[in-house]
C-alpha cells in the first residue's frame, strides 16, 4: 500500500482514484474480460442471394432487447421481409455475437485454404472468451438460449413483379447440437448455418471489425458502430441524417431519446474504428474513420 506524506497527497490519490471510476462508468465499452486476437467477420448480408432483398445494415433484423416477441415487417414496395420471433423473444444483437464467431472461424477455414462447412464446431469455452464474457455457468445457459432463439426466429421475404408473387422463409439458424457434461454444463456445439447465409460468407464478403466490438455496453451503441462500419468503411468520413440513422437502428424508443444517447455517445466518443460528431442544427451525424 502506498504512503502519502501529506494530507494533500492523500486526497488527491482518492480524487483521481474517483474520477477514474466515473470515466469507467461514462465508457460505452466494458472492461476487457480476456486477451482477444483480431479475427475476420462477415458482413452477413452483402450477398447476391440475399442483398437483392435487404441489407443487413439497413434493416435490424436483431431485437435491441430481450423478450421482444412482437412480428417486424419491413414494407420495401415490391418485396416486403417478415421477421416472426418465438414466445423466447426474436434474436438479440448479444445472439448475433454466436454468428460473427462462427463465420469467423469459417473465414479462418477458408483463408487456410481448407474446405469450409456448414455446419461450424467449437467449444463453449472458447466462444466466451472471444467475446469477451465470463465463464460462468450462468453465461453457458445464455449462449444455449442464444442458440434457440436464432433457430426459433423466421424471416419471410415475400416479392413481386407483373408476372407472379413468390415467398421464402428461412431461420437465422439451421440447427445445432450441444454436448454437455452431467452436471448440465455445455462444452461444445455443432451448430449448422443456413444456406443462404453460408453461400454469402463463401469465399468473400468479408468486413473486419475491432474485436472491441465485443465491449460496446449498449444494444443500440452496438449497432450505430455497425452502421459506422457498414458506410463509412475506408473512407474519411460519412454522413447520415439523424431520422435515417434512427430508421436503420430499429430502436423503439423516442426519436428524443434516440437523439440524447447520439450526444451522450459523441461526447464519450470512444466507440472502436470511429469517431462520431453531430451537427444539432442540421441534425447530421459523421463518422469519422
Amino acid at each position: 500500500m502506498k504512503n502519502f506524506t501529506t494530507i494533500a497527497e492523500a486526497t488527491k490519490a482518492l480524487h483521481d482514484k474517483a474520477k477514474q471510476a466515473e470515466e469507467a462508468q461514462k465508457s460505452t465499452l466494458a472492461n476487457q474480460k480476456h486477451k482477444q486476437q483480431d479475427f475476420f467477420v462477415a458482413d452477413i448480408f452483402d450477398t447476391a442471394s440475399f442483398r437483392s432483398d435487404i441489407d443487413s445494415m439497413q434493416l435490424p433484423i436483431f431485437a435491441l432487447r430481450g423478450g421482444d416477441t412482437k412480428d417486424i415487417v419491413y414494407d420495401l414496395g415490391d418485396t416486403k421481409i417478415s421477421i416472426t420471433p418465438t414466445s423466447a423473444g426474436r434474436a438479440t444483437i448479444h445472439d448475433k455475437d454466436i454468428w460473427i464467431y462462427s463465420i469467423s472461424k469459417l473465414m479462418t477455414a477458408i483463408n487456410e485454404g481448407k474446405e469450409p462447412s456448414r455446419t461450424v464446431r467449437f467449444t463453449v469455452y472458447d466462444y466466451l472468451i472471444t467475446t469477451n464474457r465470463r465463464t460462468s455457468g450462468r453465461d453457458y445457459l445464455e449462449a444455449q438460449e442464444s442458440l434457440q432463439r436464432l433457430v426459433g426466429t423466421r424471416i419471410t421475404i415475400e416479392s413481386e413483379n407483373k408476372d407472379r408473387r413468390e415467398a421464402r422463409g428461412f431461420g437465422l439458424l439451421e440447427g445445432f447440437r450441444v454436448v454437455e457434461e452431467k452436471d448440465g454444463r455445455m462444452i461444445r456445439v455443432e451448430m449448422t448455418l443456413p444456406d443462404w447465409l453460408y453461400r454469402s460468407i463463401h469465399p468473400k464478403g468479408v468486413l473486419r471489425i475491432s474485436p472491441d466490438y465485443f465491449r460496446i455496453r449498449k444494444p443500440l451503441n452496438r449497432r450505430i458502430y455497425e452502421v459506422g462500419r457498414k458506410f463509412c468503411g475506408h473512407q474519411t468520413e460519412f454522413k447520415i441524417s439523424l431520422k435515417n440513422l434512427y430508421s436503420r437502428i430499429g430502436s423503439k424508443s423516442p426519436l428524443k431519446s434516440f437523439r440524447f444517447n447520439v450526444k451522450e455517445l459523441v461526447e464519450i466518443n470512444d466507440l472502436p474504428d470511429y469517431s462520431i460528431e453531430f451537427d444539432d442544427k442540421k441534425d447530421m451525424v459523421t463518422f469519422i474513420n
